[in-house]
């Protein structure tokens, strides 16, 4: 049975470079990259050296702390480097992927909830799941009060994931029956959206602007989290790929990419792994990445990986946007601005709402105390919170008041659009992660 939420707090930014619904090629890399980077909570330790041999689904790394949560390989081949940073942090391994390709073979259970969780901590798998709150990697050893998933994503330019997806569905639903082993399995859905047939322990049709795609903003209305709760969230993507990993006994983190952005040329879909170096996407922004932000993820809260970075593990979108280096005179006094899009309608371009807009990253104006009231940032975040009154909680370091204020509920993700509305130009999401880091130190 499914019940209908309607969000009217939030905000859908006009900007150019939608992912056209077709796929322009399947990306093969010569070398991939496995990196720890981009999972919170995982403290990496090598199980593989360069030069050994692994298959798609064999460990290549182990977390320090709880050595049964596996990174595993996407492709099979050769280990060609491992990539480290400042004081030998480990950054990537590079795998240099074989001709042939082979997986490991696994015979998973999905009988009762021991097995899942074995089937999911060996393949790897288990990394797709994230724990609230905090937003780290689930711990093996606990029980959520719920799994919850969100279907679609209403972030800027965000990949359609009807289009990616709507042929994995008998994946997803498999998915779906050996997580509810461990918990009740929660989904959330737009209107009229495919995944409405899936059979969960709850489904949940969302209506509204962005961020009411966000798992954080839905969970607040099916089941808020308080403190000593935990709630695990995944992706689609990972859904499916845990689906196709109980059905077939093999490793498939292959998935459609939206390639985005106003600096896109012919933005469309791409098949990618993650890890996929950005050099393989180059016919999406030309001779030369001079003047351009790369992104894996979308342009609120992706990564900049630049030119030679690589596509985020649990990313599904990349975007391409320009830097915007360049100085107005007067532009803040200048209302006849057609071609600059404002929260505040503070130009005349509010008149033409169905216009898109060719933004770049310009702040248009530095950073500044926080001068406005709560309310402000509140019309842009439909959670039963105070954002403001969070940050500086975060920013004071109390953790009294950082409770009190919500922050088992959010993560920086949630915040970004009031990031983008913020004319203080201050770093909400950047605040709100101090803030969680300071919480897993001092809960620990």
């Amino acid at each position: 049975m499914s019940d209908t939420i309607v969000l009217k707090k939030g905000l859908n930014l006009p900007v150019t470079g939608a992912a056209e619904p077709v796929v322009r090629k399947s990306i093969v890399s010569r070398t991939l990259a496995v990196e720890p980077t981009c999972l919170k909570g995982f403290s990496p330790r090598l199980l593989v050296k360069e030069g050994d041999a692994v298959l798609c689904g064999s460990p290549v790394l182990a977390d320090k702390t709880r050595p049964e949560i596996l990174m595993t390989s996407p492709v099979s081949g050769t280990v060609k480097a491992i990539v480290r940073g400042d004081k030998r942090k480990l950054l990537a391994v590079l795998i240099e992927t074989a001709e042939r390709q082979e997986a490991a073979e696994f015979h998973p259970g999905s009988t009762d909830a021991a097995s899942v969780r074995n089937g999911l901590l060996e393949s790897g798998l288990w990394l797709q799941l994230v724990q609230r709150p905090y937003g780290v990697i689930a711990d093996p050893s606990a029980t959520p009060k719920i799994i919850y998933l969100s279907t679609f994503g209403t972030g800027p330019l965000a990949a359609d994931s009807a289009f990616c997806l709507g042929n994995e569905l008998g994946a997803m639903q498999a998915g779906i029956d050996a997580l509810e082993k461990i918990a009740p399995v929660h989904i959330g859905v737009c209107e009229a959206s495919v995944f409405a047939g899936l059979r969960a322990s709850g489904i949940h049709v969302f209506k509204g602007p962005h961020p009411a795609g966000n798992a954080g903003v839905q969970i607040s209305h099916v089941c808020p989290i308080v403190k000593g709760d935990t709630v695990w969230t995944l992706s689609p993507e990972g859904l499916a790929a845990i689906g196709k990993f109980f059905l077939r006994g093999k490793l498939d983190l292959r998935r459609r990419i939206a390639v985005t952005g106003p600096a896109a040329i012919g933005p469309a879909y791409v098949e990618a792994l993650p890890g996929t170096p950005m050099p393989e996407f180059r016919s999406f922004w030309g001779a030369s990445s001079q003047g351009l932000r790369i992104i894996s993820g979308d342009l609120l809260c992706g990564r900049n990986v630049g030119a030679e970075g690589c596509l985020g593990w649990r990313d599904n979108q990349v975007t391409i946007i320009r830097e915007g280096t360049e100085r107005e005179y007067f532009g803040w006094i200048r209302p006849l601005r057609w071609k600059q899009f404002s929260t505040d309608r503070a130009y005349f371009s509010w008149l033409t709402p169905w216009r898109r807009y060719d933004m770049d990253t310009n702040l248009h104006g530095g950073k500044r105390a926080f001068l406005m009231n709560d309310a402000y940032y509140a019309k842009m975040l439909p959670m039963d919170l105070y954002p403001l009154f969070l940050v500086k909680a975060c920013l004071a370091g109390d953790i009294e008041k950082m409770e009190k204020f919500g922050i088992y509920e959010v993560l920086p993700e949630d915040l970004a659009l009031c990031e983008f509305v913020d004319p203080s130009k201050n770093d909400l999401q950047e605040i709100i992660a101090g803030g969680i880091d300071l919480m897993l130190k001092e809960m620990a």
